[in-house]
């Protein structure tokens, strides 16, 4: 894992890149346009852009993250952001459909695992849209790995769906102000079983909860008496009719009992009474959950591919 830098630790070297194309740090300035050229990259491979603003900048909130130097933003000969990269416990690369094939990827590549490396880091971890072919072939030929699959999932919703009887003892309402820290506790509990690590409550809440897309009125909690057993935290994207389910959480002393489906059936009905269609929410392999949501009528619309590396100090 990325730890923090060791002493005498500088900034990384600038990657090598073709003539009239430079490179600099971000900072939080350049959210907007990394983000235009993220939703560029995704309508080339979907058809459209499906990462908000907030993701964005909750990339340059993550604990230890130095834009000065875990990050870099390459312009093109005209001026225009083209590509860029991050490293962080894990890396992130995207270049511009229209400045592909030219070396952008492999030079930014090569700066992630020097910046790896630098800070003490044995192994890089990056997640890629199976669809992205030459990104998914560049990884592998460098000695990437595949470590799990993600999935896509969606349910249409033409019809208002029908929300079954809680099991005994279980109560379900929307989430309240002042739910946040025991949401959290719940959350972190019911994933320990398979991430990589513990997110504080500062990290998480910046990825959930404080984000400007968060939905109150579409995140169910359930509770057993006062006890907080369950919840869904969902997200209000804009520019999409989709509905968008960011977390969903049991405790391990509930579960088998109904209750995940019980609350995603409340967020169905919710995301259709707001005339949304189609919910959406994205798996990982590592969670087991991917049966869960197919029993409820969910099917992957499209999937990820987790790849690692371990890294030879160099």
């Amino acid at each position: 894992m990325v730890g923090g830098p060791p002493t005498g630790a500088g900034r990384p070297p600038p990657p090598p890149l073709p003539t009239g194309y430079r490179s600099r740090s971000a900072t939080t300035a350049d959210v907007p346009v990394i983000h235009g050229l993220v939703a560029a990259c995704e309508r080339e491979l979907y058809g459209r852009a499906v990462t908000d603003l907030d993701g964005i900048a909750a990339d340059f909130a993550r604990p230890g993250l130095d834009p000065a130097l875990d990050t870099v933003l390459v312009h093109g000969p005209a001026g225009e952001p083209v590509g860029r990269a991050w490293v962080n416990r894990r890396s992130k690369v995207d270049v511009h459909p229209a400045h592909r094939g030219r070396g952008l990827g492999s030079s930014l590549l090569d700066w992630a695992e020097t910046r790896a490396r630098q800070v003490g880091s044995g192994r890089l971890v990056q997640t890629v849209p199976d669809s992205d072919r030459a990104a998914c072939a560049l990884l592998r030929s460098r000695g990437y790995d595949t470590l799990a699959t993600s999935w896509l999932l969606e349910i249409a919703m033409p019809v208002e769906p029908v929300v079954p009887e809680a099991p005994t003892g279980i109560t379900v309402r929307p989430f309240r102000s002042g739910n946040e820290r025991a949401v959290h506790r719940l959350v972190e509990d019911a994933f320990d079983e398979w991430q990589e690590r513990r997110r504080s409550y500062e990290e998480w809440a910046l990825l959930t909860v404080e984000r400007d897309t968060f939905a109150p009125a579409v995140s169910p909690v359930a509770f057993c008496g006062d006890r907080m057993v369950g919840a869904v935290l969902s997200l209000d994207i804009p520019g999409t009719d989709e509905g968008y389910i960011e977390r969903v959480a049991v405790h391990r002393d509930h579960r088998n009992q109904g209750i995940a489906r019980l609350l995603l059936q409340h967020t169905f009905r919710g995301f259709h009474r707001q005339h949304r269609r189609t919910c959406t929410l994205w798996t990982h392999s590592g969670t087991g959950a991917l049966s869960l949501y197919e029993r409820v009528g969910m099917t992957v619309r499209r999937s990820s591919t987790v790849y690692s590396k371990a890294l030879t100090p160099r």
